[in-house]
């Protein structure tokens, strides 16, 4: 009895099953959006033309929603301006909410471009 425990506790934890990757980080340029998984997955979705929709090609599916922050601040503008008077138009990447939904219906919002973080 104690051979069949211990053949069944062995065998329960070897043959577990591995949950989805976890979406680490969301990214933004001026048409793509760029997710990267846990295990390494990176997947890509022309936003600009659906802002709101479905990265099927990306493990098990996931949904993205893009907000763009039309109005950001004034320090932003000016960068944004600077860079299209020079001809860089489109170099700045937008400010944007960006959430991404993961095959069990778990949103994770991400800022993009990502906050600065305090330190060194």
């Amino acid at each position: 009895m104690r051979k069949l425990l211990l053949c069944l506790a062995l065998a329960g934890c070897v043959g577990g099953v591995p949950g989805n990757p976890v979406p680490q980080a969301a990214r933004l340029s001026a048409e793509v959006l760029t997710l990267t998984l846990s295990d390494g997955t990176v997947c890509r979705a022309n936003w600009v033309a659906a802002p709101v929709g479905r990265m099927e090609g990306c493990g098990p599916g996931y949904g993205y929603a893009v907000r763009v922050i039309d109005n950001p601040n004034f320090l932003r503008q000016i960068w944004t301006g600077l860079t299209s008077a020079l001809g860089a138009e489109g170099a700045v990447a937008p400010l944007a909410e960006v959430v991404i939904t993961d095959p069990a219906g778990v949103d994770r919002v991400f800022a993009s471009p990502p906050p600065v973080k305090d330190g060194f």
